[in-house]
């Protein structure tokens, strides 16, 4: 494991301890609190899960820009179990003169899912409710008009070893359990399978550990870890082994301007690409923007 690596490990068990805590002392505001009626709150840091954000690179002439959201289309009468739906965009595109913003590259996300959750009664642990979700999703990625030089009529092959355009697609179950304590901190844990995937040749597996604290004036402190396929070179799209990627999110609510549905946040990435048709590359980034909690 590189040595980055390892730091960021700390770094998330030290965040995963402050979790276990107590937190009265911190007078923090309870920023887990359901913002979109759903049984499963959806995970603050995973760069994949569905919403309405605008983060601009600090590094770069790019910003990320995704829309989506995930709802529950029933649940039950005591609002512990619920069947849901997820949809979602993740989009690259590059910040250019005239208020311009050619596409790189997009992701399309949706799926169906599974929610439930218990309260704790009597735990030795430090938490008071278990929640889990399914999900069943799909995901394809495209090259848009950012990334086709129009003086040579060619998409620009740049890194990329396939043929551009090629197809990207996956189909995926996705299952999370989470532990949270009065909507003031949650830990969890996650495993995804593919089941199908283009192109081929992709371990199937990938594993998922996060942590999510609050802090005060309406402040949050998030972490999500994966440990995703590593692509191997070659045209083939094989992988070999695990890369670890991290998403370590900084957010605050502006709640004392009226807008509790709006986070200010910054995100910390490294690691294999979120976007499909990058799947091969690893990145490191910083981005700073909003998300609109619908």
């Amino acid at each position: 494991m590189k040595r980055r690596t390892k730091r960021l490990l700390t770094g998330a068990l030290l965040l995963a301890s402050i979790s276990c805590s107590p937190m009265q002392n911190l007078h923090a505001e309870p920023i887990l609190e359901p913002t979109l009626n759903t049984v499963f709150e959806p995970l603050l840091a995973d760069p994949l899960e569905p919403r309405i954000a605008v983060m601009p690179l600090l590094s770069d002439s790019y910003l990320q820009l995704d829309i989506g959201t995930s709802a529950d289309l029933w649940q039950n009468e005591t609002k512990d179990r619920a069947i849901g739906i997820d949809f979602g965009t993740f989009s690259l595109l590059e910040r250019s003169s005239g208020f311009k913003f050619p596409v790189h590259t997009i992701d399309y996300m949706f799926g169906v899912n599974a929610t439930w959750k218990k309260p704790l009664k009597n735990c030795r642990m430090p938490f008071n409710e278990l929640a889990a979700r399914v999900r069943l999703g799909h995901i394809s990625a495209h090259f848009e008009d950012g990334r086709y030089d129009k003086d040579t009529e060619q998409w620009a092959q740049n890194d990329c070893p396939f043929t551009i355009p090629f197809t990207y697609s996956r189909e995926y179950l996705n299952m999370v359990v989470a532990l949270s304590q009065n909507n003031d901190y949650r830990v969890y844990a996650g495993y995804q399978y593919m089941f199908h995937t283009i192109p081929g040749d992709i371990n199937p597996h990938s594993f998922q550990l996060g942590a999510e604290v609050a802090t005060p004036m309406n402040s949050y402190l998030a972490v999500d870890f994966k440990m995703l396929p590593e692509w191997e070179g070659g045209a083939t799209g094989k992988t070999n082994g695990f890369h670890g990627t991290w998403n370590l999110q900084a957010g605050m609510r502006l709640t004392d301007l009226g807008l509790n549905r709006v986070r200010i946040t910054y995100n910390y990435f490294s690691g294999m690409s979120r976007h499909g048709m990058l799947f091969y590359r690893s990145e490191s980034d910083s981005t700073l923007g909003l998300i609109v909690d619908l």
